[in-house]
């Protein structure tokens, strides 16, 4: 397993294209078993989820073939297999979201239950009420989900759930909908962009998703759907990350390819910390792929702020521990709180490692900025962990090594390529050779 070595305290100058948003485009992928036709998906990321998801639709009869720029060609050949195993699901829970459309083209969806993950439980729970209101039949069997139908119909679906909606419970939802006989309701559906790029897809193919990014999304059923192509969002977290970087490390950067409508709840927090973003293509069409720039060498201080995750169009908490790190250098106490995901505090223990002062009672981390960070050695726990540990050895003085960063190649196309562009100095090492 590899490792970031990092040199801190290195001004960061220049441009970072965003890539395509892994999010997003996994869904996508998946909605691709909906149809016997080609589905052309363009901008997809290179990552290990977007690999092992490849390599879960090839074992489920999709022929998938990607070029060198990201353009993403996939074609289902065979239905004769529709078991997502458990030794690929584990690596991905997103893996559940061929649920709804295996259910809804084959009539038999066998996926493996995905269990826990370093941020807790993230039951499946919503996504198989969604299958059995539409008349899907669930057992549990050796740890497989297997759902069977002999034909779905239409039906008012309530998907909220104790921490808010769900994302992929939404999508497999619509995806099980765009084929059943009638009208598919969901109410509480995720607002989330993504869901909103899976309907346009499905629009696309010949479905009739209508609502998406609202709560309430309608789908009329039709008979069948033909292929697509579609060009995917960029990657609103990455664009968030960066963002937070030239923050950090009080620099200036600019992001090309920024999907600066879905990041309004971040830059309201980066004002209200006093870190300016001017965006330009700011007329109606352009702000979903914009060029942002980022002014932090003009921040004299960082000023402490709250934050608490929501559902989206609230601060996400896939950007939760990223901003955590920046309040660490913040001039005063700041407070974080987390209601997606109440156990997402891994880092808090590792970014304590660096000196930093932080104190957690249940769903809320009080910082207490002002701190001057230290280089260490740290774990990476999950992926965005990961990124905000990456930020904290960016800001801290001298050498931070983050291990395991296996989790960053799982959401973050070539990071330390993209930083080292712009001034960072990161090397990755074999585990074995970091100290």
């Amino acid at each position: 397993m590899d490792s970031f070595v990092i040199e801190g305290q290195t001004a960061l100058c220049g441009e970072i294209v965003i890539s395509g948003s892994k999010n997003a485009s996994l869904p996508l992928m998946a909605a691709a078993l909906l149809t016997n036709e080609e589905v052309i998906l363009e901008d997809i990321p290179d990552l290990r989820d977007i690999r092992n998801m490849a390599g879960l639709l090839r074992e489920l009869g999709c022929e998938v073939d990607v070029d060198g720029s990201g353009v993403m060609r996939l074609r289902v050949v065979d239905e004769g297999d529709s078991h997502a195993r458990y030794e690929i699901v584990r690596t991905m829970r997103a893996s559940i979201c061929v649920l709804g459309p295996l259910l809804a083209k084959r009539g038999i969806a066998k996926v493996s239950m995905p269990g826990g993950c370093a941020i807790g439980e993230r039951p499946v729970d919503l996504h198989l009420r969604g299958m059995e209101a539409l008349g899907g039949e669930i057992d549990l069997e050796a740890g497989d989900i297997t759902a069977r139908c002999g034909g779905l119909c239409g039906k008012t679906i309530f998907l909220g759930g104790p921490f808010g909606s769900t994302v992929l419970g939404t999508a497999n939802v619509m995806c099980a909908g765009v084929l059943a006989d009638g009208f598919t309701v969901i109410e509480s559906a995720a607002c989330e962009p993504e869901i909103v790029e899976l309907a346009n897809l499905l629009n696309l193919m010949g479905g009739c998703v209508r609502g998406a990014g609202t709560p309430r999304v309608v789908i009329e059923g039709v008979k069948e759907l033909h292929g697509a192509r579609y060009r995917v969002m960029p990657d609103r977290i990455e664009a968030g990350t960066y963002a937070i970087a030239a923050a950090i490390t009080r620099s200036d950067l600019t992001l090309r390819n920024c999907p600066v409508d879905c990041l309004l709840s971040l830059e309201d927090r980066l004002r209200a910390a006093g870190v300016g973003m001017v965006c330009h293509g700011d007329e109606p069409g352009m702000r979903s792929r914009a060029t942002v720039e980022v002014c932090g060498s003009v921040v004299d201080v960082i000023r402490p702020i709250q934050v608490t995750t929501q559902p989206y169009p609230g601060y996400p908490t896939d950007l939760q521990a990223q901003l955590m790190a920046m309040l660490c250098f913040a001039d005063g106490i700041s407070v974080v709180t987390e209601k997606i995901y109440p156990e997402r505090f891994l880092h808090v223990a590792e970014l304590s490692r660096m000196g930093a002062h932080l104190y957690r009672q249940g769903p809320t981390v009080v910082v207490e900025g002002g701190r001057r960070l230290v280089g260490a050695p740290v774990m990476a726990s999950d992926l965005r962990a990961s990124a905000g540990l990456v930020l904290a050895g960016l800001a801290a003085s001298g050498t931070t090594t983050v291990n395991r960063v296996y989790h960053l190649d799982r959401g973050y196309e070539k990071m330390e390529e993209k930083l080292n562009a712009v001034g960072a100095k990161i090397c990755r090492v074999d585990e074995g050779d970091s100290g």
